[in-house]
């Protein structure tokens, strides 16, 4: 990946378009420059006018006096396109294309300008963000070159914070509160169509910058995964969190079309687990994606996960408690040491188990939380604490109160504040803590923070996912699937360990089929490649004790095929295995996020009921046994009313053989499905197999 400093750090800029009227967008950008500190060169391209904004023009960018790091486009349609055109036959490093009209209006004629305006960049090696863009604005050099309205309103001021959208909106309605809560904002991206650089790649640039914390991300779709491969990796190098919001789905659509996988393995679970495995949390919401920013631009390293909470309130503490259950956030289980250090600083009447009820003592001894907070945080138990003062004002101490805080905070343990009053919240707010107005809010916002932290610690223990290569052959055509043999031939070299079978060609040589395999009972299956769901067709018989109802049911089934237009080229005949539990192995080939695995409750309702969890591939044995214990199923599988445990770490091996020689990118697998997978007391055994290759 290419650097792209230059756009945030340009030693000068064109505006090609620029505009007298600093109202408009061509002369938005020239205003911000000057107001915001740039310090580089700035050359205003206008063919009507001298002057702009009192500034020296040149009536084309190819009088410009420099060779500029960036060229902004402010001009209309295949002006625009002419443009780009001249800034990469000058060498321009990169264009911003603010310009509308493109490919975003769906039309043959927006198309085809966009084709064009990139095939002149890439001639040339030159960088384009847009068209459709609002622009990038960097405050730390004063490079604001966009024409945001938001910048005028709540003026902008460098901070650790940074915002790359694909849409414009949502790169300054996040700037506007972050702004309006006190908080500096270093980058705010608005990229348009990605026709070239996309937000992705733009991010993972900006989280190399050494002064940044966080980085909020909104994207529309995803097409570009490598990049956010990379932005994860480097997040976590750098500690640099990022949370993203994903407007719309992944551009994937289900390769594997005939498989259960793929109807279950949906674009949105798919990007679920895709971002969980890079490390980048995602959220649902505006109010989400800038809910637990304070909390990052902390220096905590928490540890666990285990909360205490201190009100003044016992209605607080209650609903702090319950708040904590819904975000899964245990409440610490206090030592004997703390309880009694903490009966030493309270009152007698006072609560000293967790919650910690401080009472309306706090009145009279405004040195109470002062005292509790630190015998909290002294406790091995203890992660984080919730501090609430529900009320306070007159006659409370509340610059005491948040001076006990942040000193607390400061000694390393993760703390929030639920304070409804606005003049109560102030101090703490300038303190620099994390202040919400209920405790809800907080405790949401605290499970985020340290979930994530979490996150991104195990996602560098997790192998990166294959994307690329596998990715782009979902895209090409599918050969089709093969027939059942084939298909647990070929499941069996994916590490899947499948039934004992036999394929035979004709009716009368099922009986042979049914006296070699030995079994007390057998299924017979029409064979065909054509036919990926036999049940719904006929094509399967079960509980066969005899070869006389073995060729009867081949009979019946050949019957059947015939009825459907289906070619059989064999029957498959197999031993009747009967599982403590029916499972699920699948896989397919995702065009975005390339080989993702499917694993959950199996069976014929495995649609109409679902139970599975999707992981990208390939996966460690850790992951899927912890996506097996996600399943409604997995309390069944330790055995319940004296049945035997399901030997689960066979299947979770299964699953990760099968993940590996997916991510292999010589294989010819392009998805496959092994449903039911019988769910033994010792071992896991497929009987029946879809797998298509490419």
């Amino acid at each position: 990946m290419s650097t792209l400093d230059f756009f945030h750090r340009p030693a000068s800029v064109a505006v090609v378009g620029a505009s007298d009227d600093p109202e408009k967008i061509g002369g938005r950008p020239l205003r911000y420059m000057r107001e915001f500190g740039y310090a580089g060169t700035v050359v205003a391209v206008n063919p009507k006018r001298d002057t702009v904004q009192g500034m020296p023009t040149v009536p084309r960018l190819e009088d410009s006096p420099v060779v500029p790091d960036v060229a902004l486009v402010a001009v209309p349609g295949q002006a625009a396109v002419d443009a780009v055109r001249v800034a990469a036959e000058l060498g321009v490093k990169g264009a911003i294309v603010m310009s509308s009209g493109f490919g975003e209006t769906h039309t043959a004629e927006g198309l085809r300008m966009q084709e064009e305006l990139l095939g002149h960049a890439r001639s040339a090696g030159m960088r384009v963000v847009g068209p459709n863009s609002q622009g990038l604005a960097s405050f730390h050099s004063g490079a604001v070159l966009g024409f945001s309205t938001l910048f005028t309103e709540e003026p902008p001021a460098d901070g650790p914070v940074g915002i790359i959208s694909q849409s414009g909106a949502l790169a300054s309605v996040p700037y506007g509160i972050l702004r309006r809560r006190g908080i500096g904002v270093r980058y705010a991206h608005g990229t348009g169509n990605d026709l070239d650089v996309t937000a992705a790649e733009l991010a993972a640039e900006a989280v190399l910058d050494p002064d940044l914390r966080l980085l909020l991300l909104y994207l529309e779709g995803v097409t570009d995964a490598d990049s956010l491969v990379e932005l994860g990796e480097r997040s976590r190098q750098g500690g640099v969190p990022v949370v993203a919001l994903v407007g719309g789905r992944s551009q994937s659509g289900s390769r594997a079309a005939a498989s259960h996988t793929g109807a279950l393995a949906t674009e949105r679970r798919v990007l679920d687990a895709f971002l969980e495995r890079v490390g980048i949390w995602q959220v649902h919401s505006v109010k989400e994606l800038v809910s637990a920013s304070e909390l990052y631009l902390q220096d905590w390293r928490p540890a666990g996960d285990g909360l205490a909470v201190v009100s003044n309130s016992g209605a607080v503490c209650v609903l702090a408690a319950d708040a904590a259950e819904d975000a899964g956030l245990p409440l610490a289980t206090l030592s004997e040491s703390t309880v009694a250090g903490l009966k030493t600083e309270l009152p007698a009447f006072a609560a000293t188990a967790n919650p910690v009820d401080v009472t309306a003592a706090l009145l009279t001894d405004s040195g109470l939380f002062g005292r509790v907070l630190p015998v909290l945080g002294a406790d091995p138990a203890v992660d984080a604490c919730l501090l609430g003062i529900p009320v306070a004002g007159r006659g409370y101490d509340v610059e005491r109160f948040a001076r006990d805080a942040a000193a607390f905070a400061a000694s390393g343990t993760p703390i929030v504040c639920a304070i409804p009053q606005p003049n109560v919240a102030a101090p703490f707010v300038e303190a620099g803590l994390p202040v919400f107005e209920e405790e809800a809010s907080a405790v949401a916002a605290l499970a985020q923070y340290l979930a994530h932290r979490r996150r991104m610690a195990r996602a560098d223990s997790l192998p990166r996912p294959a994307v690329g290569a596998r990715a782009g052959e979902a895209a090409g055509p599918v050969a089709g699937a093969l027939n059942e043999a084939q298909s647990l031939a070929a499941l069996a070299e994916l590490g899947v360990p499948v039934v004992a079978h036999e394929l035979v060609p004709t009716v009368g040589e099922v009986v042979g089929a049914f006296d070699r395999l030995g079994a007390a009972q057998v299924v017979v299956k029409g064979s065909s490649p054509d036919a990926t769901h036999k049940s719904e067709l006929g094509l399967v018989r079960l509980r066969c004790a005899s070869g006389e109802e073995a060729v009867a049911a081949a009979e019946e089934i050949a019957s059947s095929a015939a009825s459907h237009g289906v070619a059989l080229d064999g029957f498959l005949v197999a031993p009747m295995v009967r599982g403590l539990h029916e499972g699920l192995v699948g896989a397919s080939l995702d065009p975005v996020f390339g080989p993702v695995m499917l694993l959950g409750a199996g069976g014929v309702y495995v649609e109409a009921t679902p139970d599975t969890q999707v992981l990208l591939a390939p996966c460690t044995l850790e992951e899927v046994h912890e996506a097996i214990g996600r399943l409604r199923m997995a309390p069944l599988l330790a055995g319940v009313r004296g049945e035997p445990a399901v030997d689960v770490d066979a299947w979770a091996k299964a699953v990760v053989r099968a993940s590996e020689a997916l991510a292999d990118p010589t294989s010819e697998v392009a998805g496959f499905d092994a449903n039911p997978l019988m769910l033994l007391e010792d071992g896991v055994v497929a009987v029946d197999a879809v797998v298509l290759r490419r």
